[in-house]
């Protein structure tokens, strides 16, 4: 059985922002970042889940600190392409992170109010300190005043699917980042 070669573009995108290849070099660059920060501390992951899980588990495969994972997750978007407003708690904490250090992990910082829902939630249990890490940056869309402290990608505003990003539930398993199609943006 002869194997087809996969495409350069998968077809539900209409262009590709970041390669599968350039999303490893630059987490394993985040990572060399957030070590630097932490030194050999421990301290805990808390993933934003779904959207960040592909990240995530990259992410920590790169990071040799003792480290905790916890998630939770949000819903900020449904089944549509803008956000709905007011992000609403899913599942909540699991782990005490009272005096420990905490690294929230998010895929996408875009309006910001998901972000900053979720670090008020995290300063409520008092941890030693709190950073914030995200996969890709949507500046053009910011509604709140809040930054990452760890960014891996500035990107242009347009909605972008795969490596666990994804719209009503699809395309979360792309390799790469894209541009979805303006046909497929519909439940």
């Amino acid at each position: 059985m002869k194997l087809k070669p996969k495409p350069t573009r998968p077809r539900s995108l209409s262009r590709v922002l970041l390669s599968g290849a350039q999303i490893r070099r630059r987490v394993r660059t985040l990572a060399a970042e957030i070590k630097a920060v932490y030194g050999e501390e421990e301290f805990t992951l808390i993933s934003l889940i779904n959207g960040a899980v592909m990240f995530t588990s990259d992410l920590m495969r790169e990071i040799d600190n003792p480290v905790r994972l916890d998630c939770i997750r949000v819903s900020s978007y449904g089944a549509n392409t803008i956000s709905i407003g007011t992000p609403q708690l899913i599942s909540s904490l699991t782990l005490d992170i009272r005096r420990r250090h905490v690294l929230v992990i998010d895929d996408i910082l875009d309006t910001g109010k998901t972000l900053q829902f979720v670090t008020k939630l995290i300063r409520r249990h008092r941890p030693a300190s709190l950073r914030t890490c995200v996969l890709l940056d949507k500046k053009a869309r910011r509604q709140v005043a809040i930054e990452a402290d760890f960014v891996g990608f500035s990107i242009p505003d347009e909605f972008v699917v795969g490596y666990g990003l994804d719209f009503a539930e699809r395309y979360r398993n792309l390799p790469c980042i894209g541009v979805l199609r303006p046909e497929l943006q519909h439940a």
